[in-house]
């Protein structure tokens, strides 16, 4: 039997870079008249039909009041060759600046809601609280996608995951496996 490389203890605070789950997305949203941009690394899928999306908006966050107020942000998958993008939004405050016109962002008008799409993301997701029961104590927020847009090529993006400290991970190679039965 082959040995079992030796495991050292992890800090709890650093577990998350092993679980992340998905790709980093640039969160938009409005209120008033005010718009805004945030960086989002932890989201997950709730449940297919209707299309339920949880996350963590924290309240530190400058969108967390445009959200809450309005009820609606539009979830946009950036791919790797934005990188600089991501850093810069990810790294700046919407109270202080304008991230569209700072990072080079085109709003564009949404289908369903009134938050802003991002025209240069790969895809975009037009969400409405569905259910916000834990966001007072934990800023988490379940989301219902209203409305979906994709490009159609190429079919699978290379898409960025955030590892913490400023690393990233670039989506891989594309692995099928179809057998009667899988989803």
């Amino acid at each position: 039997m082959p040995s079992t490389p030796r495991k050292h203890a992890l800090p709890l605070d650093q577990v998350r870079r092993y679980l992340e789950p998905g790709p980093v997305v640039l969160v938009s949203s409005c209120h008033q008249g005010e718009r805004d941009i945030m960086v989002m690394g932890w989201h997950t899928v709730m449940e297919f039909s209707p299309s339920l999306i949880g996350c963590v908006i924290s309240s530190a966050n400058h969108s967390h009041g445009l959200i809450r107020a309005s009820g609606e942000c539009v979830i946009n998958l950036p791919t790797s060759d934005q990188i600089e993008a991501v850093l810069g939004v990810g790294s700046t405050t919407g109270a202080e600046i304008d991230k569209f016109d700072a990072f080079g962002l085109t709003p564009e008008d949404s289908e369903q809601v009134g938050a802003p799409s991002i025209r240069e993301c790969y895809a975009q997701f037009e969400c409405r609280l569905h259910d916000d029961r834990l966001a007072d104590n934990y800023d988490f927020f379940i989301w219902e996608v209203v409305a979906a847009r994709v490009q159609l090529r190429p079919r699978h993006p290379q898409t960025l995951h955030y590892k913490g400290d400023g690393v990233f991970m670039q989506s891989g190679e594309v692995i099928r496996r179809r057998r009667r039965g899988l989803k």
